[in-house]
């Protein structure tokens, strides 16, 4: 029977041929470029052309991200595609606040204020839930569409 323990470390056959190698590599990259008619030397130069960032120098850079008009936000309210109802900004298009969603399937659909008991974790406050509560389970129809219900929360909101 033959016992096989795991050591510490490197192996001592592998260190002497690490050394091997790291002392003789002039000798090795030489003979490397002598077989390889200079494509050893070449490979590594493009390598290390390719590792390197890129410098600016002489370049034109266009900076293609839109700036925001100003820093102060201009808050307008989008129905976006998968059904929520959110205060974004226009100056950037981010979300300011969730303020619902459209629930239902293709039969019908109602907005839902996003408060804790419709299940929501981060719930509007007390100001913006009073200023909407009257479009509370409205139904979204051909007569009052999306774009509708947008310009209602808005109005309520003091945003127009």
């Amino acid at each position: 029977m033959d016992i096989f323990s795991k050591r510490d470390g490197a192996r001592q056959e592998d260190v002497r041929a690490k050394r091997l190698i790291s002392e003789n590599a002039p000798v090795i990259r030489r003979l490397a470029d002598q077989i390889s008619n200079g494509g050893f030397s070449r490979m590594r130069a493009e390598q290390a052309a390719r590792r390197e960032e890129p410098k600016p120098d002489g370049l034109i850079i266009h900076d293609l991200k839109a700036r925001p008009a100003s820093d102060a936000p201009a808050p307008y309210v989008r129905v976006s595609v998968n059904n929520r109802v959110v205060l974004a900004d226009s100056n950037n298009g981010r979300q300011l606040q969730l303020l619902g969603e459209l629930r239902g399937n293709f039969m019908g659909r109602t907005f839902v204020p996003a408060t804790s008991e419709n299940g929501f974790i981060s719930p509007i406050d007390d100001e913006i839930r009073a200023a909407i509560a009257d479009l509370d389970g409205v139904a979204i129809t051909p007569d009052f569409s999306e774009k509708d219900l947008a310009a209602a929360l808005e109005e309520r909101l003091g945003l127009t």
